[in-house]
């Protein structure tokens, strides 16, 4: 195949509008292959998102036919292997947009150093961000380690160099195949079974997305300050998962919102500033993606217990509010991110159990798992990360109930068990005293902790560092 060929590496970028990579693969080339490299090893520990990606590989391939674009999904063991034989071929230029995760962008730093010694054209453009993380620093050339005023600069930043991003992608003259041995998106469905659930609320696609956000701006965001907080109203836009894959940019985002002048819109922007926030702390900081950012924490005395551990995971601790969370996790792949808090407060502060426990699950589980997030929305709640909560606020798992789902709805809606249960007892069931509503052990278990023994026990164990 002697002409030059345009091959866009698709990552988390499932969508036509903004996808920098391919407008500009299309602009200058009149052939172009897409394609996704499935590591399976790397997805293991992430089984939710390959429903995810399976169905975002489907419905991205059919629309890129319309532009005569293959999308070809490649099975590999190592990404270095694969570009290693690919750069033999000599006849492509290469195109992909970059992920803000440190080993990422380490490999965007390998390719580019590869490809330049071997004089194959390359161009790596600017990922799903808003700024590139590196841009936004203090007066003195540092990180920020605090949100408000990282998200104030950024925000004046963004405002200031708006990019005009809205060239769209050209047709190409025929659709033509470019590699071997490609494999069936059905390859990459998970082994549990679990994912069949998802399928009753979400639909992955850049369609969606951008209807999603319409709908959310048309009905939600003037409620969104303090509808967000309650996990049985619909009151956030629940684009994190297409955020995360790519059906949208976060600019997208960004421009529709500030075309309209309603309150909600700063709150809600804000909440994509935190994102932001989130990249800059884990590329200025690399170790915490696996370590805690305060290194005082390295001697805290977390505890291993796997009981404690396993009932947590299935929404077993007796505690409503943690279980309703912990249930809506595993059945639609997404949690409310008030009840984020909650669940992961309780796991650290009550169980005292490490948060990388915690993140480990969280990964496997959620629709819309970003490294940049959940790792320092973990260590927020532990107290270990930067501009964390203080160590003293220990989510009153029973208070949160009352006070955001004063009604019980959303309790009912996932622990069906206390669907009988009096709104007086339904964040406390074990004060009932009451077997024709409720047997305790049989139908529902007593909480495996006591919140104010569990609550002075973890301050104890706080004040040691």
């Amino acid at each position: 195949m002697g002409k030059n060929i345009g091959l866009v590496w698709l990552r988390d970028d499932f969508r036509l509008k903004k996808n920098l990579a391919l407008i500009n693969a299309t602009k200058k080339h009149d052939q172009v292959v897409a394609f996704y490299l499935y590591k399976s090893k790397k997805l293991d520990n992430q089984e939710a998102q390959k429903w995810w990606i399976n169905k975002s590989l489907k419905e991205f391939k059919n629309k890129l036919i319309n532009y005569n674009i293959n999308l070809e999904v490649i099975k590999i063991d190592s990404y270095k292997l694969f570009f290693d034989k690919l750069i033999l071929k000599k006849n492509f230029s290469l195109y992909w947009n970059k992920i803000y995760e440190p080993n990422y962008l380490k490999f965007d730093q390998y390719l580019s150093k590869n490809f330049s010694s071997k004089g194959i054209k390359f161009y790596v453009f600017k990922g799903n961000i808003l700024n590139e993380f590196n841009e936004i620093n203090k007066s003195d050339g540092t990180p920020f380690k605090v949100f408000t005023p990282f998200w104030r600069n950024a925000e004046k930043y963004y405002l200031e160099k708006i990019p005009s991003n809205n060239k769209i992608i050209s047709k190409c003259a025929k659709k033509v195949s470019y590699f071997k041995n490609t494999i069936k998106e059905n390859d990459i469905f998970p082994k549990k079974k679990w994912y069949n659930k998802f399928e009753n609320y979400w639909q992955p696609s850049e369609d969606k997305a951008l209807n999603e956000l319409k709908k959310f701006i048309d009905n939600r965001i003037e409620n969104y300050s303090e509808a967000r907080n309650f996990p049985n109203l619909l009151g956030t836009s629940k684009l994190s998962p297409f955020i995360k894959h790519g059906q949208i940019h976060v600019e997208t985002i960004w421009e529709e919102c500030v075309k309209i002048k309603r309150k909600g819109v700063g709150k809600f922007l804000a909440e994509i500033g935190w994102r932001e926030f989130n990249h800059s702390l884990i590329n200025s900081f690399p170790y915490m993606v696996k370590e805690n950012y305060s290194k005082k924490f390295n001697k805290f005395p977390w505890e291993k217990n796997i009981k404690f551990l396993s009932a947590w995971k299935k929404g077993l601790t007796g505690y409503p509010i943690v279980d309703a969370g912990m249930r809506e996790l595993y059945s639609t792949g997404w949690m409310h991110n008030r009840v984020r808090m909650i669940t992961g407060s309780f796991l650290v502060k009550h169980l005292l159990i490490n948060w990388k426990e915690g993140e480990k699950h969280f990964r496997n589980c959620l629709l819309d798992y970003n490294e940049a997030n959940n790792v320092s929305g973990w260590q927020w709640v532990a107290g270990c990360g930067a501009d964390a909560a203080p160590y003293f606020r220990i989510f009153n798992p029973i208070l949160q109930g009352e006070k955001f789902d004063k009604e019980g709805d959303y309790v009912k809606k996932w622990v069906p068990e206390l669907k009988n249960v009096p709104k007086k007892f339904v964040h406390k069931p074990w004060e009932i005293n009451d077997d024709n509503i409720l047997k305790l052990d049989k139908d529902y278990p007593r909480p495996i902790v006591n919140h104010e023994k569990a609550r002075s026990k973890a301050l104890e164990a706080f004040k040691k560092i």
